[in-house]
């Protein structure tokens, strides 16, 4: 349990800099004395540790005030040096002074090389107002704007009690309003971390410091971290651990048929929430806050821990816990694969250059050895020596076990709850201690249910609640609930509806995509040409972080509603997305995901991905194994950022697969058949099948043949000179193997378009 001493801690150093915004706001003072007396005024806050956090983090009046040697104003002013020196450092263009105007700048401008002055317009993070593009638009922050921000926070700090249940809550309140804010505005300095990352990320190590300093029984703050502070930046304070699942894509897609959308999105839907419950669990038991998680999505995760005996130890023994339960309930299905990495002050603004990115190499080597090794010989003999009397083969998941009208009490329950995941009344997702009907087990022996506002209400009320998640709301402090982003946009339940919406053949688009290259950019994406390693630090891996969550867990929803897009988020991660729905509007929601990203990253990362093509019957975890082998055809293609579709046949880079198959290919064939009769649909069957086998001599004369026979008998509205433009351009395009490529996955693509219900299959579409 958190102590009421880190409780204070972690307020304080959350709002240590809130005297910022005040100053912005048009108070003449400096921002600490302005953040003392707002807090005090006008917040209603008087607890002295808080208020002394905010009024003594700069030196200059930590030195000279009249506070006791062990006040936790020494790790606030210790911590706020740590997370400023890793976010500040100063721009390759720097200008004198401070300009309260300055907008914040976008983390991408630096990032794979890029060299941009993008910044972000003035807003509080609404997502109804849809995505935050980067821009290069003048934007000028003025006071009446930090005004409305302080109020926002005002009126939430009146409604926060700060105990540890209101923590996550005061987290959002600044989030909310804090994200497009930046932490400094010095015209030396880059200007991309905001002011909520840079609190964040102060909370964050002062929790650290804190926990570091009491296991040593070091009392003295004072000489510790203010007068003998230089050597204290080079002790390895700190553990950079990360948790991997793995088996996350065979427990989601192996399912039966009966109803496998809702399916599929209700296992994607457990496994986030399970994953964000292990991360809240052990920072529970570590007497940690979420201002520690750096990033959590798609199965892995990021957290900042003290470099303690007992942290180091209790790690190692959750680890086992965890995959234990994941053996008892999923046989060797999941598995928990964790690594730390000891780390300095110095480490985390790489100091010396290189340092933290040897971090996450450490990380990732221990991950990968654990993974090669997965189970001890107890471990094996264990999972050989397990009762397995009466088990059977539960229908949806085929794997053995209890059952109940053949089914696995975990595939029952997620059936049963499925409905209410997709339900916007029952937005809450409660965590407790008991098992009750239809609930989700958790790790630690806790179970997951939904509620809906009222019976959430009456929940808390009971010794059996532990906490309760809420999607897509920014909730405030008179709302105790952890808010996570979810992509979980969706226009139909089954395939069989998204089939009925489709345009031309009723079948369904399933797609998978990631982004290209993240590890190695999370580890060297911030260095520049040159080698200078300056600004690859920790606050701007932690900001790359949940800039990218922000894009594919909540703005991706905002992006597919406003294109208003058949299609369903079975999962929608940190860096990649599933989707399925109509299939042309998977392939438009695609290029739209694809250019977002563009826009949104400022070009510097690119996406990946395969789409598969297939009727609402066919099954889901042979669709899935597909559709992943076109998404690695895409990966393995030179310098990756390409689209596969239908199979490895019709693979290209983006800007091929946009501008030559889709604007100039598809859009000459539909221009030119728009007035054609069924007659037109003929001919390109006959055509695809020549352009296949153009090789053989014959069959390129039979294909110039048969576009001679597409010549009108009439010369109504220019319709011989239509024929003759486009014949030349189909039989040039025949002629050329990158051409005739690009012809065909636009025919395939028109036939689709155009064919219809009940017509007979042919050999175009058995792919």
């Amino acid at each position: 349990m958190i102590t009421d001493n880190q409780i204070k801690l972690i307020v304080g150093s959350l709002l240590h800099d809130i005297g910022k915004v005040v100053y912005r706001s048009g108070d003449g003072r400096n921002h600490s004395q302005s953040g003392y007396e707002y807090l005090k005024n006008e917040a209603d806050i008087h607890d002295v540790k808080i208020l002394n956090c905010v009024r003594y983090h700069h030196g200059v009046y930590l030195k000279n005030a009249c506070i006791p040697e062990d006040d936790i104003a020494y790790i606030t002013y210790f911590s706020d040096n740590v997370a400023a020196f890793s976010d500040r450092r100063e721009a390759e263009n720097p200008e004198d002074g401070f300009d309260k105007t300055m907008p914040l700048e976008s983390v991408f401008n630096i990032l794979n090389g890029n060299n941009e002055k993008g910044h972000y317009a003035m807003q509080v993070l609404d997502v109804k107002k849809g995505i935050n593009y980067p821009t290069a638009t003048p934007v000028k922050m003025d006071d009446y704007f930090y005004k409305t921000v302080i109020h926002n926070i005002t009126e939430n700090l009146k409604g926060i009690t700060f105990d540890e249940e209101y923590l996550n809550s005061l987290l959002s309140v600044l989030e909310a309003n804090l994200s497009y804010i930046p932490s400094s505005t010095s015209r030396r300095e880059l200007a991309d971390i905001s002011l909520y990352d840079h609190m964040k990320m102060t909370a964050a190590v002062a929790s650290c410091v804190e926990q570091y300093l009491e296991e040593r029984s070091e009392n003295n703050y004072r000489k510790y971290l203010l007068e003998n502070a230089k050597q204290a930046y080079d002790e390895k304070m700190f553990l950079l651990y990360s948790i991997d699942i793995s088996g996350i894509q065979k427990f989601i897609y192996t399912i039966a048929e009966k109803g496998a959308l809702k399916g599929l999105r209700a296992r994607s839907f457990y496994l986030e929430i399970m994953m964000e419950h292990l991360v809240d669990e052990l920072l529970m038991q570590l007497s940690l806050s979420r201002a520690n998680l750096i990033y959590t999505g798609g199965g892995h995760s990021y957290i900042l821990l003290p470099n303690t005996k007992h942290i180091r130890e209790s790690l190692e023994r959750y680890e086992q816990e965890i995959n234990h339960w994941f053996i008892e309930k999923f046989d060797i299905v999941l598995y928990m694969a964790s690594g730390y990495a000891m780390a300095s002050a110095n480490d985390l603004k790489n100091v010396p250059e290189g340092s933290y990115s040897k971090l996450y190499l450490k990380m990732s080597k221990r991950i990968s050895e654990k993974k090669g090794h997965r189970y001890n010989g107890d471990v094996i003999r264990f999972m050989n020596h397990r009762n397995k009397e009466d088990e059977r083969e539960c229908k949806v998941c085929r794997r053995t076990g209890q059952l109940i009208d053949d089914r696995c009490p975990i595939c029952r329950a997620l059936e049963n709850m499925s409905g209410s995941i997709m339900n916007k009344e029952k937005k809450y997702f409660t965590v407790v201690c008991e098992p009750l009907e239809n609930s989700l087990p958790l790790p630690q022996n806790k179970y997951l249910i939904a509620d809906t506002e009222e019976s959430l209400l009456k929940r808390m009320e009971k010794d059996t609640y532990i906490r309760c998640y809420t999607k897509n709301d920014i909730y405030t402090g008179k709302h105790v609930t952890t808010k996570l982003w979810v992509g979980d946009y969706t226009t139909g339940d089954t395939f069989e509806q998204f089939a009925e919406q489709a345009d031309g053949i009723k079948r369904i688009g399933v797609l998978r995509a990631d982004v290209d290259n993240l590890g190695t950019t999370f580890v060297y994406g911030f260095q520049r040409k040159n080698g200078d390693g300056k600004y690859t630090t920790l606050s701007r891996t932690a900001t790359l972080s949940r800039q990218l969550s922000l894009l594919f867990k909540c703005y991706i929803n905002e992006l597919l509603k406003k294109e208003e897009r058949k299609v369903a988020i079975v999962y929608s991660g940190g860096d990649d997305v599933f989707l399925v729905g109509a299939w042309n509007d998977v392939i438009a929601a695609c290029v739209d995901l694809k250019n977002a990203l563009e826009r949104f990253t400022e070009g510097t990362l690119t996406i990946s991905g395969g789409i598969g093509i297939y009727p609402s019957k066919y099954p889901v975890n042979i669709m899935a194994k597909e559709v992943e082998r076109l998404e690695d055809h895409s990966k393995a293609m030179n310098g990756k950022n390409a689209i596969t579709i239908f199979d490895e046949n019709h693979g290209y880079p983006w800007d091929e697969f946009e501008n030559k198959v889709l604007n100039e290919k598809l859009s000459a064939i539909k221009e030119y058949f728009v007035e054609e009769d069924e007659r037109g649909m003929a001919f390109l069957y006959h055509l695809v099948e020549l352009l296949r086998n153009t090789e053989e001599k014959i069959n390129t004369a039979r294909y110039v043949y048969l576009l001679s026979r597409m010549e009108p008998e009439k010369d109504e509205n220019g319709k011989r000179d239509k024929y003759r433009k486009f014949s030349k351009r189909m039989y040039e395009w025949s002629k050329d193997e990158c051409e005739r490529k690009q012809l065909i996955t636009a025919i395939y693509l028109y036939v689709y378009l155009n064919r219809e219900r009940g017509e007979k299959t042919d050999e175009i579409d058995r792919r």
